[in-house]
């Protein structure tokens, strides 16, 4: 992509179309701006707005718009001096532009997520009457959408500021700095495909991150807006074998889902093996819930419980997350 918008002569405004994506997300390589000068990308219905001036730095993606379009607009202060229109360095300059698609690709890969025989993941709202524990719980995870186009999955742990998700999903400040973190990303009914409006926050900075544990946790900015979503709390308890489980994720980056239906003793989502190797002896705990691409970094959550006892992360079938109760340790200062 090549526009520069706002300069001497140029254009003011610029809409991105591409008929059924699922988001639109620019990229802005140049934001040179006079004082009171302001650029906003928005929807075409303005529901959706994010504005940027002078002080955001050149090289940086913009929050992505929900839908197939987003509009570019730069915004001049009055000027009756004439100032601006002798300035031509001034512009707007968009060189990248990424799309949502209806399966996306996922983010960096650890091992391939799996879906272990038939599928019965369901969405999360199918979950709010039959199951409201587990569709509380779920509203504390959030879509991560990585560099414009990676999908991982996070969640709050904890009561502060905090959210984890893969090592192998992100791993520095300037990574999480390109990181939106999607909450309230799910259906509006059980099989629809209208989505409530979900809540952007951008990644912040990142406090700890391991490889061998494969995870990373991290702060967000605009903490207050998604405070009310609430957290999931890491077990200090390894599991036991057969302890029923359920997976609030979002497979492929799409609205939130749940695998695990309540009572289901028999399914496939309950602990395999407690003492499963990840990267390391003994790290993981295995299961058969099913996942996708794009489920990395869920919260593997005990029915027994409501806590988290593993960070899913390893596809394969079995599927496996590292064990909650040694991240609890690791994590314990920070939490």
């Amino acid at each position: 992509m090549d526009r520069l918008l706002g300069n001497v002569g140029g254009p003011k405004r610029e809409e991105f179309a591409y008929p059924g994506a699922s988001y639109v997300k620019v990229h802005f390589d140049r934001l040179t701006m006079l004082p009171g000068d302001y650029v906003t990308v928005s929807n075409p219905e303005r529901t959706e707005s994010y504005r940027y001036d002078e002080s955001d730095p050149d090289g940086r993606w913009a929050m992505s718009i929900t839908g197939d379009t987003a509009v570019v607009e730069v915004h001049r202060e009055i000027n009756p001096l004439g100032l601006r229109d002798v300035t031509g360095d001034l512009g707007i300059g968009i060189d990248r532009v990424a799309r949502g698609e209806s399966r996306p690709p996922p983010a960096r890969p650890g091992r391939e997520e799996s879906v272990c025989g038939t599928d019965t993941s369901s969405d999360a709202v199918c979950y709010e009457s039959k199951d409201p524990v587990a569709y509380t719980k779920s509203k504390a995870t959030a879509r991560l959408l990585i560099n414009g186009t990676e999908l991982c999955t996070g969640w709050r742990v904890g009561p502060k500021n905090r959210m984890i998700t893969n090592n192998h999903c992100l791993t520095t400040s300037g990574e999480a700095y390109d990181t939106e973190v999607w909450f309230n990303y799910q259906c509006a009914k059980c099989g629809g495909y209208d989505v409530f409006k979900p809540t952007k926050v951008w990644g912040d900075q990142v406090l700890a991150t391991d490889k061998t544990y494969d995870y990373t946790l991290f702060t967000v900015d605009g903490f207050p807006s998604i405070e009310k979503f609430g957290y999931l709390t890491l077990d200090t308890v390894r599991p036991g074998k057969g302890q029923e489980l359920y997976v609030p994720q979002h497979p492929s980056g799409e609205p939130a889902k749940i695998a695990g239906n309540k009572g289901e003793a028999a399914g496939n989502c309950e602990v395999d093996n407690p003492d499963y190797t990840g990267y390391a002896a003994h790290s993981d705990v295995s299961y058969f819930c099913d996942t996708a691409g794009g489920s990395s970094g869920s919260p593997v959550i005990s029915r027994a419980t409501n806590r988290v006892v593993a960070l899913h992360h390893f596809g394969g079938c079995p599927n496996s997350g590292v064990r909650g109760d040694l991240l609890a340790g690791r994590l314990r200062t920070y939490l």
